[in-house]
C-alpha cells in the first residue's frame, strides 16, 4: 500500500509544479494529495485501530482485577 501512496504523491507533486501559480500548486497539491491520502490512510486502518483498542481493553480490565485483588487481602496489623 504504502508504494501506491508514493506513487499518487510523486504524480500528484508533478501536477502541482506545472499550475500556473505557487497558489494553485500548494491547493493542487492539498486537495489531490494529502487530503486524500489522509482519509484513505485512515480508512485503510480500522481494523488496526480496533485491535489496538480491544487490547488496551484488556489490560484495563486486567489491571482493576489484580487491584481488586490486591485490596481484598487481609490487610497485616502493623
Amino acid at each position: 500500500m504504502h508504494i501506491i501512496f508514493i506513487a499518487w504523491i510523486y504524480v500528484v507533486l508533478m501536477m502541482s509544479l506545472t499550475e500556473s501559480s505557487l497558489t494553485a500548486g500548494v491547493i493542487t497539491f492539498l486537495a489531490y494529495c494529502v487530503l486524500p491520502l489522509a482519509i484513505i490512510h485512515y480508512i485503510t486502518n480500522g481494523k488496526q485501530r480496533k485491535q489496538r483498542k480491544h487490547q488496551n481493553q484488556q489490560k484495563f480490565k486486567q489491571a482493576q482485577q489484580t487491584q481488586q485483588e490486591q485490596s481484598k487481602k487481609p490487610q497485616p496489623p502493623i
